[in-house]
Protein backbone atom coordinates (compact mmCIF):
# COMPACT_ATOMS: atom_id res chain seq x y z
CA UNK A 1 0.00 0.00 0.00
CA UNK A 2 1.44 3.55 -1.13
CA UNK A 3 1.00 6.09 1.69
CA UNK A 4 -0.26 9.57 0.28
CA UNK A 5 1.97 11.44 2.49
CA UNK A 6 5.17 9.88 0.44
CA UNK A 7 3.44 10.98 -2.43
CA UNK A 8 3.32 14.58 -1.28
CA UNK A 9 6.95 14.40 -0.87
CA UNK A 10 7.45 12.11 -4.55
CA UNK A 11 6.12 15.26 -5.74
CA UNK A 12 7.95 17.88 -3.47
CA UNK A 13 11.04 15.95 -4.78
CA UNK A 14 9.46 16.31 -8.60
CA UNK A 15 8.97 20.38 -8.07
CA UNK A 16 12.11 21.28 -6.58
CA UNK A 17 14.66 18.88 -8.70
CA UNK A 18 16.89 18.70 -5.01
CA UNK A 19 16.37 16.42 -1.51
CA UNK A 20 17.63 19.31 -0.28
CA UNK A 21 15.07 22.08 -1.40
CA UNK A 22 12.56 19.81 -0.97
CA UNK A 23 12.68 18.89 2.77
CA UNK A 24 12.78 23.06 3.13
CA UNK A 25 9.73 23.39 1.52
CA UNK A 26 8.17 20.56 3.54
CA UNK A 27 9.74 21.30 6.86
CA UNK A 28 11.41 18.33 7.09
CA UNK A 29 15.18 17.01 6.77
CA UNK A 30 16.65 15.98 4.12
CA UNK A 31 17.24 12.55 5.76
CA UNK A 32 13.91 12.50 6.51
CA UNK A 33 13.28 12.78 2.70
CA UNK A 34 15.47 10.36 1.58
CA UNK A 35 14.33 7.39 3.91
CA UNK A 36 10.89 8.13 3.01
CA UNK A 37 12.11 8.50 -0.73
CA UNK A 38 13.43 5.14 0.22
CA UNK A 39 10.23 3.38 1.46
CA UNK A 40 8.42 4.49 -1.49
CA UNK A 41 10.76 2.81 -3.74
CA UNK A 42 10.54 -0.04 -1.78
CA UNK A 43 6.62 -0.30 -1.75
CA UNK A 44 6.30 0.15 -5.31
CA UNK A 45 9.42 -2.44 -5.91
CA UNK A 46 10.81 0.26 -8.92
CA UNK A 47 13.52 2.62 -9.02
CA UNK A 48 12.11 6.19 -9.27
CA UNK A 49 14.97 8.71 -8.87
CA UNK A 50 18.14 8.98 -10.58
CA UNK A 51 20.64 11.04 -8.24
CA UNK A 52 23.52 12.91 -9.44
CA UNK A 53 25.51 16.01 -8.59
CA UNK A 54 22.80 18.36 -10.38
CA UNK A 55 20.09 17.03 -7.66
CA UNK A 56 17.36 14.38 -8.12
CA UNK A 57 15.42 13.22 -12.17
CA UNK A 58 12.53 11.14 -11.99
CA UNK A 59 12.85 7.72 -13.85
CA UNK A 60 9.92 6.28 -15.92
CA UNK A 61 8.75 4.73 -13.05
CA UNK A 62 8.95 7.78 -11.64
CA UNK A 63 7.09 9.73 -14.05
CA UNK A 64 4.22 6.96 -14.24
CA UNK A 65 3.56 7.25 -10.61
CA UNK A 66 3.79 11.17 -10.46
CA UNK A 67 1.23 11.26 -13.10
CA UNK A 68 -1.00 9.42 -10.62
CA UNK A 69 0.23 11.41 -8.00
CA UNK A 70 -1.43 14.37 -9.30
CA UNK A 71 -4.63 12.49 -9.65
CA UNK A 72 -4.70 10.56 -6.33
CA UNK A 73 -3.10 14.03 -4.49
CA UNK A 74 -6.23 16.17 -6.19
CA UNK A 75 -8.94 13.74 -5.52
CA UNK A 76 -7.96 13.82 -1.60
CA UNK A 77 -8.66 17.54 -1.97
CA UNK A 78 -11.65 16.56 -3.34
CA UNK A 79 -12.74 14.47 -0.34
CA UNK A 80 -11.56 17.20 2.44
CA UNK A 81 -13.46 19.47 0.27
CA UNK A 82 -16.48 17.01 0.28
CA UNK A 83 -16.10 16.46 4.32
CA UNK A 84 -15.68 19.96 5.04
CA UNK A 85 -18.97 20.76 3.46
CA UNK A 86 -20.70 17.99 4.82
CA UNK A 87 -19.59 19.14 8.27
CA UNK A 88 -20.59 22.66 7.56
CA UNK A 89 -17.39 23.72 8.00
CA UNK A 90 -18.06 27.55 7.20
CA UNK A 91 -15.43 28.72 9.65
CA UNK A 92 -11.70 29.00 9.70
CA UNK A 93 -8.69 30.09 8.10
CA UNK A 94 -7.63 30.39 4.48
CA UNK A 95 -3.63 31.51 4.02
CA UNK A 96 -3.25 33.44 0.53
CA UNK A 97 -0.25 34.48 -0.86
CA UNK A 98 0.06 37.99 -3.31
CA UNK A 99 2.35 40.04 -5.18
CA UNK A 100 2.01 43.63 -3.44
CA UNK A 101 -0.29 45.23 -6.42
CA UNK A 102 -2.52 42.35 -6.17
CA UNK A 103 -2.88 42.41 -2.70
CA UNK A 104 -4.17 46.00 -3.53
CA UNK A 105 -5.88 45.23 -6.53
CA UNK A 106 -7.92 42.46 -5.57
CA UNK A 107 -6.63 40.42 -2.02
CA UNK A 108 -7.95 43.28 0.11
CA UNK A 109 -10.58 44.15 -1.29
CA UNK A 110 -11.92 40.46 -1.32
CA UNK A 111 -11.13 40.40 2.28
CA UNK A 112 -13.42 43.12 2.64
CA UNK A 113 -15.87 41.67 0.55
CA UNK A 114 -15.59 38.32 3.05
CA UNK A 115 -16.35 40.39 5.97
CA UNK A 116 -19.70 41.04 5.29
CA UNK A 117 -20.28 37.70 3.19
CA UNK A 118 -18.55 34.87 5.00
CA UNK A 119 -17.58 36.06 8.63
CA UNK A 120 -16.26 32.86 9.95
CA UNK A 121 -13.67 32.94 6.71
CA UNK A 122 -10.17 34.15 8.52
CA UNK A 123 -7.61 35.57 5.79
CA UNK A 124 -4.05 35.19 6.28
CA UNK A 125 -1.88 37.79 3.52
CA UNK A 126 1.41 36.67 2.52
CA UNK A 127 3.45 39.26 0.21
CA UNK A 128 5.24 36.78 -2.18
CA UNK A 129 6.30 37.64 -5.88
CA UNK A 130 4.02 35.41 -8.26
CA UNK A 131 6.90 33.36 -9.38
CA UNK A 132 6.85 32.25 -5.61
CA UNK A 133 3.71 31.81 -4.77
CA UNK A 134 2.59 28.70 -6.86
CA UNK A 135 5.59 26.50 -5.38
CA UNK A 136 4.28 27.57 -1.77
CA UNK A 137 0.52 26.64 -2.93
CA UNK A 138 1.82 23.10 -4.36
CA UNK A 139 4.04 22.76 -0.92
CA UNK A 140 1.05 23.19 1.02
CA UNK A 141 2.47 26.09 2.71
CA UNK A 142 -1.05 28.57 1.80
CA UNK A 143 -4.01 27.95 0.06
CA UNK A 144 -4.67 30.10 -2.29
CA UNK A 145 -2.02 32.05 -4.95
CA UNK A 146 -2.55 35.45 -6.58
CA UNK A 147 -0.19 35.07 -9.55
CA UNK A 148 1.40 36.51 -13.23
CA UNK A 149 1.82 34.40 -16.20
CA UNK A 150 5.23 34.08 -16.80
CA UNK A 151 7.60 31.97 -18.82
CA UNK A 152 8.28 28.40 -16.83
CA UNK A 153 4.85 29.26 -15.33
CA UNK A 154 2.55 26.07 -14.71
CA UNK A 155 0.55 26.15 -17.65
CA UNK A 156 -3.73 26.68 -17.33
CA UNK A 157 -3.63 23.45 -17.51
CA UNK A 158 -1.37 21.78 -15.29
CA UNK A 159 -2.98 18.58 -13.58
CA UNK A 160 -1.88 19.83 -9.83
CA UNK A 161 -3.54 23.42 -10.17
CA UNK A 162 -6.69 25.09 -10.39
CA UNK A 163 -6.29 27.84 -12.40
CA UNK A 164 -9.33 30.68 -12.25
CA UNK A 165 -8.33 34.26 -14.22
CA UNK A 166 -8.77 37.35 -12.58
CA UNK A 167 -7.65 40.57 -14.82
CA UNK A 168 -5.04 41.11 -17.52
CA UNK A 169 -3.69 44.63 -17.51
CA UNK A 170 -1.28 46.82 -19.63
CA UNK A 171 1.97 47.80 -19.06
CA UNK A 172 2.85 51.62 -19.50
CA UNK A 173 6.26 52.97 -20.29
CA UNK A 174 7.69 55.50 -17.89
CA UNK A 175 10.03 57.88 -19.06
CA UNK A 176 12.27 61.28 -17.66
CA UNK A 177 9.89 64.35 -18.62
CA UNK A 178 13.47 65.92 -20.28
CA UNK A 179 13.08 62.22 -22.47
CA UNK A 180 12.78 62.80 -26.02
CA UNK A 181 9.41 61.28 -25.64
CA UNK A 182 7.81 62.95 -23.14
CA UNK A 183 5.57 65.03 -25.48
CA UNK A 184 4.21 61.76 -27.77
CA UNK A 185 0.85 60.37 -27.60
CA UNK A 186 2.38 56.88 -27.36
CA UNK A 187 5.84 55.40 -27.21
CA UNK A 188 7.21 52.83 -29.56
CA UNK A 189 9.28 50.21 -27.51
CA UNK A 190 11.91 50.67 -30.30
CA UNK A 191 12.70 54.04 -29.74
CA UNK A 192 13.92 52.88 -26.35
CA UNK A 193 16.44 50.72 -27.74
CA UNK A 194 19.53 52.82 -26.55
CA UNK A 195 18.33 53.95 -23.65
CA UNK A 196 19.28 52.35 -20.07
CA UNK A 197 16.67 50.97 -18.41
CA UNK A 198 14.91 50.34 -15.42
CA UNK A 199 13.17 46.86 -14.25
CA UNK A 200 12.58 44.35 -11.67
CA UNK A 201 15.45 41.64 -11.05
CA UNK A 202 15.31 38.40 -12.88
CA UNK A 203 12.71 35.76 -11.56
CA UNK A 204 10.45 38.16 -10.75
CA UNK A 205 7.29 37.61 -13.75
CA UNK A 206 7.38 41.50 -14.69
CA UNK A 207 11.04 41.32 -15.43
CA UNK A 208 9.81 38.48 -17.94
CA UNK A 209 7.32 40.30 -19.55
CA UNK A 210 9.75 43.62 -20.01
CA UNK A 211 12.35 41.53 -21.40
CA UNK A 212 10.09 40.00 -24.13
CA UNK A 213 8.24 43.02 -24.83
CA UNK A 214 11.78 44.75 -25.98
CA UNK A 215 12.73 41.46 -27.67
CA UNK A 216 9.70 41.69 -29.98
CA UNK A 217 10.56 45.39 -30.64
CA UNK A 218 13.66 44.19 -31.59
CA UNK A 219 16.20 44.77 -29.24
CA UNK A 220 17.99 43.46 -25.71
CA UNK A 221 17.33 46.17 -22.71
CA UNK A 222 19.77 47.29 -21.26
CA UNK A 223 19.22 47.07 -17.59
CA UNK A 224 21.66 49.22 -15.44
CA UNK A 225 19.20 49.64 -12.36
CA UNK A 226 17.22 46.89 -10.52
CA UNK A 227 14.31 46.79 -8.33
CA UNK A 228 11.11 44.77 -7.46
CA UNK A 229 9.70 47.78 -5.97
CA UNK A 230 7.89 49.91 -8.29
CA UNK A 231 7.93 52.90 -6.90
CA UNK A 232 11.90 52.82 -6.50
CA UNK A 233 11.77 52.00 -10.24
CA UNK A 234 9.64 55.58 -10.86
CA UNK A 235 12.27 57.46 -8.77
CA UNK A 236 15.10 56.72 -10.81
CA UNK A 237 13.00 57.42 -14.04
CA UNK A 238 12.35 60.97 -12.20
CA UNK A 239 16.56 61.36 -11.84
CA UNK A 240 17.12 60.78 -15.08
CA UNK A 241 18.49 57.49 -14.65
CA UNK A 242 16.77 55.61 -17.58
CA UNK A 243 13.47 54.06 -18.38
CA UNK A 244 11.09 51.79 -17.77
CA UNK A 245 7.72 49.05 -18.06
CA UNK A 246 5.57 49.53 -15.24
CA UNK A 247 2.10 47.78 -14.89
CA UNK A 248 -0.24 50.35 -15.09
CA UNK A 249 -2.39 49.55 -11.43
CA UNK A 250 1.00 49.87 -9.84
CA UNK A 251 1.02 53.88 -10.66
CA UNK A 252 -1.93 54.77 -9.28
CA UNK A 253 -1.45 56.56 -6.14
CA UNK A 254 1.87 57.34 -6.81
CA UNK A 255 4.05 60.45 -7.09
CA UNK A 256 4.69 60.86 -10.79
CA UNK A 257 6.50 63.97 -10.51
CA UNK A 258 9.76 63.90 -12.70
CA UNK A 259 8.16 61.09 -14.98
CA UNK A 260 5.93 61.01 -17.91
CA UNK A 261 3.68 57.89 -18.50
CA UNK A 262 2.52 57.30 -21.81
CA UNK A 263 0.77 53.91 -23.41
CA UNK A 264 3.21 51.65 -25.53
CA UNK A 265 2.39 52.32 -29.23
CA UNK A 266 1.02 49.24 -30.89
CA UNK A 267 0.26 45.82 -28.89
CA UNK A 268 0.85 46.67 -25.47
CA UNK A 269 3.01 44.27 -22.92
CA UNK A 270 0.35 42.84 -20.47
CA UNK A 271 0.39 41.33 -16.91
CA UNK A 272 -1.95 38.12 -16.85
CA UNK A 273 -2.75 37.59 -13.29
CA UNK A 274 -4.54 34.58 -11.68
CA UNK A 275 -5.68 32.62 -9.12
CA UNK A 276 -4.55 28.97 -7.94
CA UNK A 277 -5.40 26.33 -5.87
CA UNK A 278 -4.27 22.71 -5.29
CA UNK A 279 -6.35 20.84 -7.88
CA UNK A 280 -9.42 19.52 -6.08
CA UNK A 281 -9.52 22.03 -3.63
CA UNK A 282 -11.48 24.83 -5.41
CA UNK A 283 -14.61 23.43 -3.61
CA UNK A 284 -13.76 23.67 -0.44
CA UNK A 285 -16.16 25.42 1.54
CA UNK A 286 -13.75 27.52 3.19
CA UNK A 287 -11.64 28.19 -0.41
CA UNK A 288 -14.32 28.45 -2.73
CA UNK A 289 -15.92 31.97 -0.90
CA UNK A 290 -12.59 33.32 -1.04
CA UNK A 291 -11.95 32.64 -5.16
CA UNK A 292 -15.06 34.02 -5.32
CA UNK A 293 -14.57 37.36 -3.42
CA UNK A 294 -11.25 37.54 -5.54
CA UNK A 295 -13.20 37.21 -8.66
CA UNK A 296 -15.46 39.62 -7.40
CA UNK A 297 -12.87 42.25 -7.13
CA UNK A 298 -10.90 41.82 -9.84
CA UNK A 299 -10.96 45.02 -12.30
CA UNK A 300 -13.61 44.74 -14.75
CA UNK A 301 -15.82 42.96 -13.50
Amino acid sequence: MIEARRLHILRAVADHRTVTAAAAALYLTPSAVSQQLAALEQETGHRLFERSAKGVRLTPAGEILLNHTNAVLAQLERAEAELAAYGAGQAGTVTVAAFATGIAEVVAPAVARLARTAPGIRIRVQDAEGDASLPMVLDRQVDVAVAVEYRGAPPADDPRLTHVPLYAEPFDAVVPVTHRMADAAEVPLAELAKDCWIGPYPGNPCHDVVVLACEIAGFQPRLEHSSDDFRAVVALAAADAGVALVPRSALRGMDLAGVVVRPVDGVAPTRRVFAAVRRGAEEHPLIKPVLEALGEAAPGT
